[in-house]
């Protein structure tokens, strides 16, 4: 239950942070271009300071989530499904019966 609720965090701050990565200026303008307004929403510095923290945040967070999983998977793995089969079981073992003496054995001992 932990682990699936992990995992849809993580997919989530994937998303997160390539957006987040996404919206940042760089020398090719990348899709900052297609958010014009910006400099209005974040204030006289833009969306730059606001981003990079943004960013780091999320990268930071990914970073933990990614060995959390990591972490609670090896732990995991490392227990079985046989190790907590207990054997309930009727069946009786077999008794192995005394082999018998062969005769010419007996003739030997008897001399």
């Amino acid at each position: 239950m932990t682990t699936s609720l992990l995992l849809i965090v993580q997919i989530v701050l994937v998303i997160v942070l390539v957006i987040a990565v996404l919206l940042q200026k760089s020398s090719s303008i990348g899709l900052g271009a297609y958010s014009g307004s910006n400099e209005s929403v974040f204030g006289a510095k833009g969306p730059n300071s606001f981003l990079a923290k943004a960013t780091f945040t999320i990268g930071f967070l990914f970073v933990i989530n990614t060995i959390t999983l990591g972490y609670m998977y090896s732990q995991a793995a490392q227990s079985s499904v046989v190790d907590e089969m207990t054997p309930d079981t009727n069946v009786a073992a077999p008794v192995a019966q005394p082999a018998p003496v062969a005769p010419a054995q007996e003739a030997n001992t008897s001399k």
